[in-house]
């Protein structure tokens, strides 16, 4: 656990403080994006493409984009982790890349722009149809 933590100590210092988009860090490749408040990373082996990781990203960020109403911030994001973490869930399993479409994943989780949010019922349909 310390190590994680200081790793992900280190990955925030080397990131927070510039304007690219990609850093080496420790053997690995980290793609990352941040939106107000937030800095969303996704983390490869030094072996991965770096634009595999980018489609990643930029379906993580805008599957949250939509998920979270154009609000991509803490805040927003901590009210509604569990769509968030269905987001997550249908993008990568076990550091497989499953989707890369952020479309292909908004209706997977049943999302709709005219939805108020994330409900019992489409929790339920989700986990029926995984």
């Amino acid at each position: 656990m310390k190590e994680q933590m200081a790793f992900e100590k280190n990955v925030f210092n080397k990131t927070s403080r510039t304007d690219s988009e990609i850093a080496f860090f420790g053997g690995m490749t980290i793609v990352y994006k941040s939106s107000i408040d937030l800095f969303l990373y996704v983390v490869g082996s030094s072996y991965e493409n770096e634009l595999m990781l980018m489609s990643v990203l930029t379906c993580l960020f805008e599957s949250l984009n939509h998920v979270l109403r154009k609000n991509v911030e803490k805040r927003w994001l901590l009210e509604n982790m569990d769509g968030a973490f269905l987001v997550v869930d249908e993008i990568v399993d076990g550091g497989v890349i499953l989707e890369s479409d952020p479309q292909q994943v908004i209706q997977k989780v049943n999302f709709r722009a005219d939805d108020s949010g994330l409900t019992e019922h489409s929790v339920a349909q989700v986990s029926r149809t995984s």
